[in-house]
């Protein structure tokens, strides 16, 4: 029981009068519909601010309050103190509470369809009738009620996504589908938000962001190495989903993309289930204009149960759920079935809940997520280089909280066991074949032979955390407090096999003779480039050791090779290519075997919302520390505590609840992932020989893997990438049911952390003249590094350093504007617009990317800087609803977007980069520097869509039944969503030729039954 004995909160009452009854000044009674709103704790259970006055205004002490829903096992008692005040704590999210009043001398009085949201205290306030001034109970008058509720205790920007709402609109039934109805989240399946990166220099891919964090049930499931959503589940396990993403209090990692945070249902006091069905297959799609997709066909099924066990102790909740699909790949030529893709998932979940008393409760869960497909449903991959994939695992939670007066503590414990697997269909060698943009190749003549071998990997995770809150009212306002422990480790295992243990990239017959120094070069636009002009010194080092290489190189018979030498290398050997092209460069497998890399981490925060009056200001700071381990098991880099501090003031400006100032200035860390920890910790794994070919010797001039000279190390003054956010915003509520809000973020990210070649910017003996003309920086030159920058005296032995970017930024500012309909009248809508600013010199993150390897990609470099690729400039959405009061509702939503930016493109190393120019000298370093002009110089085409839904609901004897029918591209409008960003085609797709559309008008129906 939470009892207030002091004022706590400030007067936000609107007050109305009913002659014979009840009035009722409403904050937050309402069914939770999707909104922009706030979020104050990762708490899994969330509060109410009650106060009661008389029908005078004045405060009403000794007032009995209870607050209970079937769908939690407690329910609170409280009494008001003298100010009619009392604060109620430790409830569920559910929106169907009621909240009674008993005083004397008062009419009773009781709100159904209270809201509670995780995390928050909404502040309601009821005004009640002097049960003497009863006279008719016809004539009632209720003034200044609103359900658009605003918590002015926080700056947290979010949005409240309840199952109710997301199944009313057209979406795709998952978690990750419903983040697109958030205001400014761009189109993907794991979607950028704001500043988050939408863009990866990797094969130039768009729309999926590395910055978000996937919680469920309070506990982290985001994949430590890839940084994307870790964990599939049935969606209709879902009680409440908040997405946050401005303004992240302390109790949250991250913050520069979005947070998903995921409770879910635990079952009630009766009895309750669902049985569902959805299908589709290519009859109810129009014919797709762009030969993207042939014929398929797709069902869903699922079926939930949850109830008592014990009545009000021990409660049950369990979902199964099956997909399938199948798909006919087409050959975007020629229209003609390429293969036949399936696609098998199965997610099951079982919760128990145990209230061993109103204190105390103990909950345990379990859900896994096996997935398997036969092969890509891309239509740019061929056959001979399909995979199939497998992915899943098992998962396993308890959970303790307890609530004791103003103490609420929680502590869990987690397990995570995933895989995610890849099979070649095609174990045949493997040959990259390079052309010349003019020579206008198909990807079926660059992609000879199969797709390599087979990739098993493990992600593992144990966690376990303790949290609590703790509520104290002073003479001077109320603080609550918060705070919070985690340890986490994560482990990665990888076992790579290769049938062939040689991988080719050779160039195309035709340009047998090409020098080497016209092969690193960008001028003939090559479709890919393996070497680059910055491995001259390792190919110098190759090349002096292989007698046979170096009597073919060393024209001058000095013995001494020299980068002129090299650049005069021709290649022309077409015996040591697999199938008849000029051999150039292979990676020679060595060694082979499984290998598992870890890291741990620990988490700290404390945090305190202290409210006075109109005012609450939230102070919080957040302590993280990383370690990781090599497959030895040996510690390999150190992240000590880094601490993130977080601000925030709310002012409410009329001390009425409906409308509210805010700001907000904290610092959010991006911990080094799992994929890093890879890179710089498998020494027992895989051995690859990175070889050119010189007079026909296979000649080594780098080394990956192994423990004789690592692939890479964490450097001792690597630090870790940070973002800080500022950000001002408006809040307010129009009539009873129309919210507005209006946030202006300004976003910086540094400290980007990037893997550097040190023989390229750190070597002390370098000089301008055989140094600097090369491409190489020396002591004094302006992108020269010491050994000192990275914490080193001498050169550490290893391939690459990983260390802190010099120079690297991002920066962004927005804007957003929402204006929401609650649900009232039988309706609710959403209008959003989002403005994105982003500019920056990289789009590394947390992944061994190329900018510490050449020189002329450095973010100091000229013309690096630019308009972010990835970034998209406005973004509108708008959805609506209507529910007939004959059983029918009536949905749609609307979404369009001005199309991404990107930057004309050539790839090396199968990254995508802008064109450069020939060489020439800038910081005393001669490189083919940036062309400028062309980073994030593009826009993709701008395109809509429209998405509609029907819902109607039969009432059943026992239950309902709900039939579904869900059209998405209403207008059939199959706009072009992407295009071919490099100059020299993809083979299938010219340069600026769209590669992308948004999918033909296409029907779902599904059926549901539930009790």
């Amino acid at each position: 029981m939470g009892i207030l004995r002091v004022r706590t909160i400030r007067e936000r009452l609107l007050t109305g009068t009913m002659a014979g009854g009840v009035a009722l000044a409403a904050l937050a009674v309402m069914p939770v519909v999707l909104a922009p709103t706030t979020a104050l704790a990762q708490s899994q259970t969330g509060g109410l601010r009650i106060a009661v006055t008389g029908s005078d205004n004045q405060p009403i002490a000794g007032a009995t309050v209870v607050v209970s829903s079937p769908s939690s096992l407690v329910s609170r008692t409280a009494v008001t103190d003298a100010e009619g005040r009392v604060r109620v704590t430790g409830l569920d999210p559910a929106t169907n509470y009621t909240v009674s009043v008993d005083a004397p001398n008062y009419s009773n009085f009781s709100a159904s369809n209270v809201a509670i949201v995780s995390g928050r205290d909404l502040s309601v306030g009821y005004s009640l009738a002097d049960r003497s001034g009863a006279t008719d109970l016809g004539d009632i008058v209720v003034t200044g009620t609103s359900l658009a509720a605003i918590d002015t205790t926080s700056a947290t920007v979010s949005t409240i996504l309840t199952l109710e709402t997301v199944e009313s609109l057209p979406t795709g039934r998952s978690y990750q589908s419903y983040l697109q109805l958030v205001p400014g989240t761009k189109p993907g399946n794991n979607p950028s938000s704001r500043s988050g990166v939408n863009y990866s220099d990797v094969g130039g891919a768009v729309g999926s962001s590395t910055d978000n964090l996937y919680y469920l049930d309070g506990v982290d499931v985001t994949d430590p190495v890839s940084g994307t959503f870790g964990a599939n589940f049935n969606s209709e396990i879902i009680q409440e989903q908040q997405v946050l993403v401005g303004a992240i209090p302390a109790e949250y990692a991250g913050g520069s993309g979005l947070i998903s945070r995921v409770i879910t249902k635990s079952g009630s006091n009766e009895w309750h289930g669902s049985a569902n069905y959805y299908f589709q297959n290519d009859t109810l799609v129009q014919e797709d204009y762009h030969n993207n997709s042939g014929g398929f066909s797709t069902y869903d099924a699922a079926v939930t149960l949850g109830g008592p066990i014990l009545k009000d102790r021990l409660w049950f909740f369990g979902s199964y759920q099956k997909k399938n699909r199948e798909d006919e790949v087409l050959d975007p030529t020629t229209g003609e079935v390429r293969r036949t893709v399936e696609q098998d998932s199965e997610y099951s979940f079982g919760k128990l809940t145990w209230q061993v008393n109103e204190e105390n409760r103990l909950s345990a869960s379990f859900f896994n997520d096996p997935y398997e497909t036969t092969g890509s449903s891309s239509a740019t991959v061929l056959n001979n280089r399909d995979t199939r994939r497998v992915q899943g695992g098992d998962n396993y939670k308890i959970d303790y909280t307890g609530v004791f007066d103003d103490l609420t503590v929680n502590a869990y414990w987690f397990r995570h066991e995933g895989e995610i697997s890849d099979y070649a269909a095609d174990t045949s060698i493997t040959e990259n074949v390079i052309y010349a943009s003019a020579a206008g190749s198909t990807l079926a003549q660059r992609s000879l032979g199969g797709a390599g071998g087979d990739t098993i990997r493990n992600r593992d995770r144990d966690e376990y955390g303790l949290n609590a809150e703790y509520f104290l009212e002073t003479g001077f306002g109320t603080h609550t407090f918060k705070a919070g422990y985690t340890f986490t480790e994560n482990s990665t295992m990888i076992d790579s096999s290769v049938p062939n243990p040689d991988r080719y990239t050779s160039l195309a017959a035709q340009y047998s003779g090409t020098t080497f120094a016209t092969a690193v070069s960008s001028a003939p636009a090559w479709t890919a480039r393996p070497i680059v002009a910055g491995d001259m010194t390792r190919l110098i080092t190759g090349i002096t050791a292989n007698a046979t290489a170096l009597a073919a190189v060393d024209t001058n018979r000095d013995g001494v090779v020299t980068s002129a030498e090299v650049n005069a290398l021709t290649f022309t050997n077409t015996a040591d290519s697999p199938y008849g092209n000029v051999a150039l460069y292979r990676v020679n497998r060595v060694a082979t075997g499984a290998y598992e890399v870890k890291s741990e981490g620990q988490s700290v925060y404390l945090q305190d919302t202290w409210t006075l009056d109109k005012l609450t200001v939230n102070a919080g700071a957040r302590a993280e520390k990383w370690t990781h381990f090599d497959s030895n098991g040996e510690e390999i880099a150190n992240f000590d505590w880094e601490i993130a501090p977080r601000l925030s003031v709310v002012y409410d400006l009329f001390g009425d609840g409906r409308s509210k100032v805010f700001g907000y200035a904290g610092r959010y860390y991006d911990p080094v992932r799992n994929n890093m920890t890879d890179f710089a910790g498998g020494l027992t794994g895989p051995v690859d020989e990175e070889q050119i070919n010189v007079a026909g010797e296979w000649v080594t001039f780098r080394t990956r893997g192994g423990a004789s000279t690592p692939d890479a190390l964490f450097s001792p003054n690597t630090k870790t990438p940070y973002t800080d956010e500022f950000l001002i915003g408006y809040s307010t509520t129009f009539r009873s049911d129309i919210g507005f809000s209006a946030t202006v973020t300004r976003r910086q990210t540094r400290d980007i952390m990037e893997d550097f070649d040190l023989a390229l910017y750190s070597d002390p003996s370098c000089t301008a003249e055989d140094c600097g003309v090369n491409g190489y920086a020396y002591p004094g030159s302006f992108f020269y590094l010491p050994y000192s920058y990275f914490g080193y005296d001498s050169a550490p032995n290893s391939n690459y350093v990983i260390g802190t970017l010099p120079g690297g930024e991002r920066n962004y500012t927005g804007l957003e504007l929402t204006l929401t309909k609650y649900k009232t009248d039988n309706w609710f809508g959403q209008i959003s617009y989002t403005y994105n600013d982003a500019d920056g010199n990289t789009n590394s993150d947390s992944n061994a990317d190329y900018q510490g390897d050449l020189i002329f990609l450095d973010p100091r470099a000229p013309n690096a800087s630019g308009p972010q690729p990835g970034n998209i400039e406005h973004q509108f959405k708008a959805y609506a609803g209507y529910e007939f009061d004959w059983g029918l509702e009536l949905a749609g939503v609307f979404n369009w977007n001005s199309g991404y930016l990107y930057t004309p493109a050539q790839p090396v190393g199968g990254r995508y980069f802008a064109p450069t120019a020939d060489p020439y000298e800038f910081g005393g370093v001669t490189d083919t520097w940036y062309l400028p002009g062309y980073i994030g110089s593009e826009t993709a085409p701008s395109y809509w869509t429209m998405d509609v839904k029907a819902t109607y609901t039969v009432d059943m004897p026992f239950g309902k039944t709900e039939l579904f029918l869900d059209v998405f591209n209403l207008f059939n409008k199959q706009s072009a969503t992407g295009v071919e960003s490099r100059l020299a085609g993809s083979g299938v797709y010219d340069y600026q030729e769209a590669n992308s559309w948004v999918s033909p008008r296409r029907a779902v129906l599904g059926a549901r039954y539930s009790f």
